[in-house]
């Protein structure tokens, strides 16, 4: 599994793509270079099973796609619904600013993409020591509010030494469902999640069963 960068050499011209997935609409906005964001635009509270949809479907029309875009698109429908074809699915190509300079940021949020694997957790202070500087947890913390795209960079991975979940940009329960569906799809327990957290997870699975992201 291999990520590009995107060259800034020259202005962005910005397209941008809505899928419907389990947790609600997710906007994705990026160029013909790569990537720049991932968003959550709305979230599903629903427990009805009925009511998740089985993939996720595109919104948007033809106009707003890229190569980067539709290669995130894929991606996230294989996170949501085939884990097992993640690893043999090409990135897309980052075009965010953030990626474009050497930064502690850009460090962290590397070193989370290639060694937190799916299923997995670690803590803030783990993976600060991983980036270089064990004395960062705070820092750590910072980089992941800084996360322009949430899920395909897995900062929903990273928690608190004791245990606890931590704080989430797209708020405690898509934190908690993104981890209880890696937890159910690796067969390890939920990591602590609450039962709202379980039961959209349980909706989700339910309809995808029966047919075959925001940042910390």
């Amino acid at each position: 599994m291999a990520m590009a960068l995107g060259r800034m050499d020259k202005a962005c011209v910005l397209k941008h793509k809505v899928l419907e997935s389990p947790l609600g609409k997710i906007e994705l906005s990026g160029c013909d270079q790569g990537l720049h964001r991932i968003r959550l635009l709305s979230l599903k509270t629903s427990t009805d099973p009925a009511e998740a949809p089985a993939a996720p479907e595109v919104v948007s029309g033809p106009e707003g796609t890229s190569e980067p875009l539709m290669r995130c698109a894929a991606w996230l429908d294989a996170y949501f619904h085939k884990p097992s074809a993640i690893e043999g699915l090409p990135l897309p190509a980052l075009h965010h600013p953030v990626f474009q300079k050497d930064s502690f940021t850009r460090q962290v949020l590397w070193k989370l993409l290639k060694v937190v694997k799916f299923g997995e957790t670690v803590s803030y202070q783990q993976l600060a020591a991983l980036a270089g500087n064990p004395r960062a947890a705070r820092a750590v913390g910072g980089a992941m509010r800084s996360n322009p795209v949430p899920i395909l960079i897995p900062c929903h991975r990273v928690v608190c030494s004791g245990g606890a979940l931590g704080n989430y940009t797209g708020g405690r329960s898509v934190k908690e469902w993104l981890l209880a569906h890696e937890a159910a799809q690796a067969g390890k327990p939920d990591c602590g999640v609450s039962s709202q957290g379980r039961t959209w997870l349980e909706a989700a699975a339910g309809t995808t069963g029966s047919q075959g992201a925001d940042r910390n």
